[in-house]
C-alpha cells in the first residue's frame, strides 16, 4: 500500500506543480484585460501622450486580438487548474450531508464519484476534444476575426490537456483513498 501512496503523491505533486505554474495566467490575464481597457480608452483623451499610446495599441495589438488573448489565458487558467483545484478540495462538496459520514463512508462516496463520474466525464470529453484539436491544426484554424491569433488548435489542445490533468488528479485521489479504506480495514482486522 505504500508503493500507491507514494504513486499517488507523485501524481498529485506533478498536477500541483502544473496547477500552480498555470495560476500564473490569471497574473497575465489581468495585466492584459487592464491594458486593453484602459489603452482603449485612452483615444479620447485631451491628453497627447494618452492618446498616442492607445494608437500605438491598436496599431501593434489591436483589441481583437488582446480580447482573444484574454479569453485564451482565462481558458488555460480554468482548464489547468482544474486538477490542482480538485487535490486541494476547492470543488463544490454538500457539506452538510458530507460531515454526518464516517472517513470510511466519504471515502467510499469519493470512489463512486471518481469511478463513475469523473473519469468517465474525463475519458468521453478528451477522446473527442483531441479530435476537436487535431482537426484545427489540420486545417491550420486561426481566429475567424482579422487581426486576431493563429493556431486555433493550441488553445483547443488545451481542452484535452487540462482533462487529463483533472483525470490524474481524480486517480491520486481514488488511489489514497484505496489506501486509506486498506488501512482502516486492517486497523479494524487487527484489533
Amino acid at each position: 500500500m505504500n508503493y500507491l501512496f507514494r504513486l499517488a503523491s507523485n501524481i498529485e505533486n506533478a498536477v500541483v506543480r502544473i496547477g500552480r505554474l498555470a495560476a500564473w495566467a490569471g497574473l497575465f490575464l489581468v495585466l492584459v484585460t487592464v491594458f486593453d481597457v484602459v489603452t482603449r480608452n485612452f483615444s479620447q483623451s485631451s491628453w497627447d501622450i494618452l492618446r498616442n499610446l492607445s494608437n500605438a495599441q491598436q496599431q501593434w495589438f489591436g483589441s481583437t486580438l488582446l480580447q482573444e488573448l484574454e479569453w485564451h489565458l482565462h481558458t488555460v487558467l480554468f482548464l489547468f487548474c482544474l486538477g490542482y483545484a480538485y487535490i486541494k478540495g476547492a470543488h463544490i462538496r454538500i457539506d452538510v450531508f458530507r460531515e454526518r459520514f464516517s472517513d470510511s463512508t466519504k471515502a467510499w462516496i469519493e470512489i463512486a464519484g471518481i469511478v463513475l463520474f469523473l473519469l468517465p466525464f474525463c475519458f468521453l470529453v478528451v477522446t473527442f476534444a483531441i479530435d476537436f484539436a487535431t482537426s484545427s491544426y489540420l486545417q491550420h484554424e486561426g481566429s475567424a476575426s482579422g487581426g486576431g491569433l493563429p493556431h486555433r488548435w493550441i488553445i483547443k489542445a488545451s481542452l484535452p490537456a487540462g482533462l487529463i490533468l483533472l483525470a490524474c488528479a481524480g486517480i491520486a485521489i481514488l488511489l489514497k483513498q484505496i489506501v486509506l479504506l486498506t488501512g482502516a480495514s486492517r486497523q479494524q482486522d487487527e484489533s
